[in-house]
């Protein structure tokens, strides 16, 4: 009967590790995209902004 208990217990904390896992990785999972696409989007808008100029053909007379 003891042996019946500690096997239910390991059980138990390879269940309980794996829902702390599977929770670390959806975490991240939805987390780390948004910082990695803010972090990266605001320096291109920085770098690529360029000026707006139009050259506009004289009108002949």
């Amino acid at each position: 009967m003891n042996s019946n208990s500690q096997s239910a217990n390991a059980e138990t904390y390879s269940h309980r590790l794996a829902d702390i896992v599977g929770t670390a990785i959806a975490l991240l999972t939805l987390t780390l995209p948004v910082f990695v696409i803010g972090h990266f989007s605001s320096n291109n808008t920085q770098n690529n902004q360029q000026p707006l100029t139009y050259t506009l053909p004289k009108g002949e007379k």
